[in-house]
């Protein structure tokens, strides 16, 4: 079991390690004005979206339902495990918004402006202290 867990908490370092920096790479795609920039960017988040982060995505749920699945009566009755399945969920559908933003990159559509990026680079951040805050500081069911 912890074989499983420490292989988790690596796929959630990928997976974060994507989700802070791609949309990075979003604030300086839109702020590029050359056509190399934005074609060296499309590169850029494409190899980190596919390459990088939707592994590690997939790797974080199946091990995380193989890390619950040793105690689910546990993980059932606690509250705090909801919540952070909840939060989980919120950061796949960030995670897919991001997902959104590449391909409109890749396609060269209306994107919003750098400034949006920047607010919308820290939404998983708040995520995460949550998720942390609430495995670390859990209370028994």
């Amino acid at each position: 079991m912890l074989w499983v867990k420490a292989f988790h908490i690596v796929a959630v370092i990928c997976w974060f390690a994507m989700l802070f920096y791609l949309p990075r790479l979003f604030v300086y795609h839109a702020m590029a004005e050359d056509k190399t920039g934005r074609e060296r960017f499309k590169t850029m988040e494409r190899k980190l979206y596919n390459g990088i982060g939707t592994p590690s995505m997939v790797a974080t749920i199946v091990l995380g339902f193989w890390t619950a699945s040793y105690s689910w009566d546990y993980y059932l009755n606690s509250l705090w495990f909801h919540i952070k399945a909840f939060l989980v969920v919120l950061l796949v559908l960030y995670h897919f918004t991001c997902g959104y933003y590449l391909k409109r990159f890749a396609q060269d559509m209306p994107t919003p402006n750098h400034i949006f990026f920047r607010i919308f680079n820290e939404l998983p951040v708040f995520l995460l202290i949550a998720i942390v805050l609430l495995v670390v500081v859990k209370q028994p069911a």
